[in-house]
């Protein structure tokens, strides 16, 4: 198995995707925040003193998203056509399930940006909650579906 970011000198380098043909691509990602039942119900019910908690973890993924080249070194940079955000509580077990879906066109796949962009939502929910619950517990940070380029559309089997 060759490694893709290293060249032959063994020294670091950005894949060259110059040949790859342009695909529409496609990538899902996750994650959860884990909170106190009453932080969740402040967030759902607008009751956080930073302001609306979702709006703007929504905002701070997509950004996040366009910005991934700058955070992770060997990514590329991309023209991003689409980046989605949403939310879902689950009361029951006091989480934030946040879900991000990336797309572009291009020679390269959208995976990083879908998961910096889960990441940064989950990390501004954080912030935004934490002089209420210092305790929130960021996890299963994932990718959950991808499509396009030479691997075609996976899906992560549940409980992988």
């Amino acid at each position: 198995m060759s490694l893709t970011h290293i060249n032959e000198a063994g020294h670091a380098r950005m894949v060259d995707v110059t040949d790859k043909k342009d695909s529409e691509r496609i990538a899902i990602a996750q994650a959860v925040v884990q909170m106190q039942p009453e932080t969740l119900n402040r967030i759902k019910n607008g009751g956080i003193k930073k302001g609306d908690v979702l709006a703007v973890a929504q905002v701070a993924g997509i950004m996040a998203a366009k910005q991934t080249a700058l955070l992770i070194p060997m990514c590329h940079p991309l023209m991003l056509s689409s980046v989605d955000i949403s939310f879902q509580f689950d009361e029951e077990n006091s989480r934030i399930t946040i879900e991000s879906q990336v797309k572009t066109t291009g020679k390269t796949g959208v995976e990083m940006e879908a998961i910096t962009a889960a990441s940064v939502a989950a990390l501004t929910i954080y912030d935004m909650s934490k002089a209420l619950d210092r305790w929130m517990v960021i996890s299963d940070v994932k990718l959950i579906e991808k499509s396009g380029g030479k691997s075609g559309h996976i899906k992560r089997v549940e409980g992988k």
